[in-house]
């Protein structure tokens, strides 16, 4: 079973009830987002993330934002609660994680981390 995490906090994965399977389109961390055929445009694609030191699945959100997709975005896998930020700053809607990656790692921990646009490292540099 999987948790989705957002800026609200945990939540029940939806995605089975919301979508077909046509719907959802699953990447690969090393997969050319210029590939991805977005028209039709799929209603999800998820990024998968193998390690939590593997950080291409940003650079893949940040460019099929860049390409104008406008749907759901979601990082699945080995996405730590420290990297939630860089999730959503990259253009990730929201991240799925294991139940066992939940019960390390508990909603107050990714709370914390839920006002991402307000601890960027630009907006410290201004505020200094």
């Amino acid at each position: 079973m999987t948790v989705i995490v957002t800026d609200s906090g945990f939540a029940a994965d939806t995605w089975p009830e919301d979508f077909d399977a046509a719907d959802v389109f699953d990447l690969a961390p090393d997969a050319d987002p210029a590939e991805v055929a977005l028209d039709p445009m799929p209603r999800m694609i998820r990024v998968a993330f193998p390690s939590f030191a593997d950080g291409r699945g940003f650079t893949i959100a940040r460019r099929l934002r860049l390409m104008g997709y406008t749907g759901r975005l979601r990082a699945a896998g080995h996405v730590i609660a420290d990297q939630y930020a860089m999730a959503r700053r990259s253009g990730f809607d929201e991240v799925e994680i294991t139940d066992e990656m939940a019960a390390r790692q508990p909603e107050d921990q990714w709370q914390f981390r839920a006002d991402w646009r307000a601890h960027d490292y630009q907006s410290r540099l201004r505020a200094g």
